[in-house]
This record gives structure tokens, C-alpha cells and sequence, in this order.
């Protein structure tokens, strides 16, 4: 009771704490950040540049550019922490800049995690959100978040499957009843297709470029499927024989050969989870289709491939990109009902 009513008077949080993005929604408000997980800090320490603010938006323009006594970092890694201290430092700024001065008690906070990480890798995610400002954590896995910001009918006797294609990993689940039948979680996500298309450049044209460019390349001409009309690009990188600047053209056939890999293991992830699948929730799945989530959804063509091999409808859910935050959103303000559901802190206040 003491809970529900401090809950009253701070701003309560929901997160998508993602590889690229952090995503953060207030109960009542909707989803009020969106900005990279990306840190800018003095090479050799932990101590975050410009007072503690070069996170995020202006941290992102740092990447790849930074001179030798700054180092910009992406303190998760396959959608977990890999650094425990800068996550921190991340978090409470995140929280700090949408807290604000608005709450009265510091926030309880909904993250999503994926599916697969383990008990220790949870257990760092509540100990970081708490050490950055939290009064209570709950940890929600990111294919329910998914699924209920995608409005599927989760709750109902009906097999809903879901394929939530994040920056570091993939999260395929059938759900029915409110609950996760099976689900399969794979470290591939978009920056597996990055570093396709970087290792591709680096073997055919030896042409080294950054994270931040194969991104802009992958956004503009990227697809996983052949398109109407093929498209080029312009790409300028350094030279690994001469270490000059050079640009080449590179067509989307060249990058969705370069995509090949990451794609099949999505696809084979999908495929695994429904061969798993109960004969009625299958069989739920030929009327109600697959929904795409995740900023992966978004590559050209994703939805035609996956239909392909699995015979089923596939479609995006709108705005594919905030359906995981939408989802911690509804959590958030169904609190009282879903948080004995939850992975939590052992504090309630």
C-alpha cells in the first residue's frame, strides 16, 4: 500500500533499455526520450565529459570521431550490459532529464529485457537502474512488452506471435493467455548487419568505414528482398592499402548479399520457434499471421522473406520502432495488476 501510494506522487518510468536506443515512456504521458545508448567519457576512466550531460544525441555524433583522450561508448552489448558503471551513468541521466524536479520520490521503472539473458544479466540490470535513481524495478521480457504495444490480444486463447528485431538481438515468441508459450531469443540484431556490410567493404574494396556510416547505408539502400527498382550509393571511407579517403559505389543487390547471414539466422530462429509451437497456437498463427516490432522491421523487404518461409501473413505493427516502450508503457499503468508477474527489486521503497 505504501508503494501505490508514493506512486502517486513520482513520475513513474517505462524503458526500452535497447543496444542502439534507450526509449523511456511516464505513466500517462506516453514515450517522452528516444535517444542512442551511446556515452562519451575521458579515455581510461568513467568520468562522463561535459558534467555528466555527453549522452545520448550528443554522445551518437561522437562515434568514430573522437580525438585520442575521448572515447564514446555503447555500454550494452547483444542487449545486455557490458558496462556496469557507464550504464549507470547513462540511466540516471536519462532518468534525471525526465524526472526532473516533477516527483516528489524517485521513480518505480519498467524495463524490458530480452528473453534470453540470464538471472545474473537481470540481476545487473535492477542493481544499475537502481544505483541510478530507481525506488523499484520491475523487469518485463521484451517480447510480452512487445506484443502488447503492437495491441496483439495477448490475453485472449488465441496463439499471437510476435518478432521483435532490436539492435543486438532478436526476440521470436508465440504468446496466448497473457503469457509466453515459446520463444526463442538470438543475439542477431541490426548491428550484425552493420558489421555485414562493414566486413563486406573491408574484403571486396578495402574500404574501412565506421558503425555510424554502414547504418546510413543499411537505412537508404538496404533490403532483405529483391527490390522494384534496385538502388546505388555514394560511400566514402579510408583506404586500407594507401590509409587515404576514398569513395566507391555500392549497389543494394552487393548489401543485401551482405545481409545474407544475419537474415538466415533470423529466419531460422522463427522457423525453430514454430516447430515448437502447440498444434492449436499453430493453427491460431495461419488466421492471425506474424507481427514485425523493432527497428530491424524496418529493413526493405523483411516481412516478404519471412513470409516466404513460413507460409504465414507477416506484417509491421505500427511504428515498429516503439512498440517495446508502448509496452512498458501499458505495464506501467496496469501496475498494481501485472508487477507479481514481473522479475523485481526486493525494495519497495
Amino acid at each position: 500500500m505504501i508503494d501505490t501510494i508514493l506512486g502517486w506522487f513520482s513520475k513513474d518510468m517505462g524503458i526500452d533499455l535497447g543496444t542502439c536506443n534507450t526509449l523511456v515512456c511516464v505513466r500517462h504521458e506516453g514515450i517522452v526520450l528516444n535517444e542512442p545508448s551511446v556515452v562519451a567519457v575521458r579515455k581510461g576512466t568513467n568520468i562522463v565529459l561535459n558534467n555528466g550531460e555527453a549522452v545520448g544525441l550528443v554522445a551518437k555524433d561522437m562515434l568514430g570521431k573522437t580525438p585520442g583522450s575521448i572515447t564514446a561508448i555503447r555500454p550494452l552489448k547483444d542487449g545486455v550490459i557490458s558496462d556496469f558503471e557507464i550504464t549507470e551513468k547513462m540511466l540516471s541521466y536519462f532518468i534525471r532529464k525526465v524526472h526532473g524536479r516533477k516527483g516528489f520520490f524517485n521513480p518505480r521503472i519498467v524495463i524490458a529485457v530480452p528473453s534470453g539473458i540470464t538471472a545474473v544479466e537481470r540481476r545487473a540490470v535492477i542493481d544499475s537502474a537502481e544505483r541510478a535513481g530507481a525506488r523499484k524495478v520491475f523487469l518485463v521480457d521484451e517480447p510480452m512488452a512487445a506484443g502488447i504495444g503492437a495491441g496483439l490480444p495477448i490475453t485472449e486463447p488465441t496463439g499471437s506471435m510476435i518478432v521483435d528485431i532490436g539492435g543486438g538481438t532478436s526476440e521470436v515468441a508465440i504468446i496466448s493467455l497473457a503469457d509466453i508459450s515459446t520463444c526463442e531469443s538470438i543475439r542477431v540484431g541490426g548491428d550484425n548487419f552493420d558489421e555485414a556490410l562493414i566486413a563486406h567493404l573491408k574484403k571486396t574494396y578495402n574500404l574501412l568505414i565506421g558503425e555510424s556510416r554502414a547504418e546510413q547505408v543499411k537505412i537508404q539502400i538496404g533490403s532483405a528482398a529483391p527490390l522494384e527498382q534496385e538502388m546505388t550509393m555514394e560511400i566514402a571511407g579510408r583506404d586500407t592499402i594507401s590509409g587515404l579517403p576514398r569513395k566507391i559505389v555500392i549497389t543494394s543487390e552487393e548489401i543485401r548479399e551482405a545481409f545474407r547471414e544475419p537474415i538466415a539466422s533470423i529466419i531460422e530462429a522463427v522457423m525453430r520457434t514454430l516447430e515448437r509451437a502447440e498444434p492449436e497456437l499453430a493453427a491460431d498463427l495461419i488466421e492471425n499471421g506474424v507481427t514485425l516490432a523493432g527497428g530491424g522491421a524496418l529493413l526493405r523487404g523483411m516481412d516478404r522473406v519471412l513470409s516466404n518461409a513460413t507460409g504465414l501473413r507477416v506484417e509491421h505493427a505500427e511504428d515498429p520502432l516503439t512498440c517495446v516502450a508502448r509496452g512498458t508503457s501499458v505495464y506501467l499503468e496496469n501496475l498494481e495488476l501485472w508487477k507479481d508477474t514481473l522479475d523485481s527489486s526486493g525494495t519497495a521503497w
